[in-house]
């Protein structure tokens, strides 16, 4: 299958590039002039170069392909130019190329945040049923992806896939954005670790595996998935660094050690073959990669 990309050369993105690279598909790229793209070289047959709102490149992005997988998001535009900037690039630039993939499948990397409050009718254990209710601008920008989505399968018939992930872990090709590297970078300075919290995450290889295995898969629109592997505090994430750094620091470990609300993927495992079972013994072993990266 020809797969057309974008944010290729991202965290996600590149995962998703390899992946579909492994399993015999070929990769159109959208990538900004700025990108780094020597890590996903391999995996990509064409490069297109242009901003992900750049409507003029679409038929060239889109020439020949069979499925869209929209990844992008430029969160510099929210951070330096505000809402109406963040929404006529983030929001319109997605729904225009929605549009443009006409009957295509497409699969949209939307996120968890579309959810804030939780109903007490879903008894703590949320599935995709529970309705959109979004309690920040980027969540709210996924969502109405989705509803542009549901309209597109329902008036033209269009195979549409929404996958939300939550926190996603794994090496960033640009390392310091890696989730967990600030924790490393504060033990090792002999520091405390005060940061409380924590939340719900899934592996990088797990949502591009999710990604590929919704190609050419009945089952799998129109759907949302969420993606979770478990929940962890910061501070066990801290704990465990520690221990692998072998260093002696405070940390809060007040936080609860359970969350209030948990993620049905059981459909994931149905439709797609593929189980998100990856407990706490899989965020050590990504703290020890990082770790040996830095």
């Amino acid at each position: 299958m020809n797969i057309a990309l974008t944010g290729a050369s991202g965290f996600i993105g590149s995962a998703i590039a390899r992946h579909a690279h492994e399993h015999g598909h070929k990769v159109t790229a959208l990538v900004r002039e700025s990108s780094n793209r020597k890590h996903i070289e391999p995996y990509v047959t064409t490069f297109i170069v242009a901003e992900q709102d750049d409507h003029s490149v679409f038929p060239e992005f889109l020439d020949g392909a069979d499925v869209v997988i929209h990844n992008s998001y430029d969160w510099s535009v929210m951070r330096n130019k505000g809402l109406m900037a963040h929404l006529n690039s983030n929001l319109l630039g997605s729904i225009r190329l929605l549009e443009a993939s006409e009957k295509r499948h497409f699969i949209f990397l939307s996120s968890i945040a579309v959810h804030h409050h939780m109903h007490a009718n879903w008894n703590g254990t949320i599935d995709e049923s529970h309705p959109t209710r979004p309690g920040s601008f980027y969540g709210a920008y996924k969502a109405s992806v989705e509803a542009h989505m549901w309209a597109a399968n329902a008036s033209r018939g269009q195979q549409v896939t929404s996958l939300r992930p939550t926190a996603v872990y794994g090496l960033d090709p640009a390392l310091k954005r890696t989730i967990g590297y600030p924790i490393v970078q504060t033990i090792r300075e002999g520091k405390p670790i005060t940061k409380l919290g924590g939340g719900k995450f899934v592996n990088v290889e797990d949502v591009a595996a999710v990604a590929i295995a919704c190609i050419n898969n009945a089952k799998a629109s129109p759907r949302v998935y969420n993606l979770v592997n478990c929940y962890a505090r910061w501070s066990d994430w801290a704990a465990i660094a520690a221990e692998l750094l072998h260093a002696n620091v405070e940390i809060d470990m007040s936080s609860p050690p359970a969350p209030k609300n948990t993620f049905d993927t059981s459909d994931v495992t149905k439709d797609l073959g593929i189980e998100l079972n990856r407990g706490i013994d899989d965020i050590r072993k990504a703290i020890e990669e990082l770790i040996h990266a830095t």
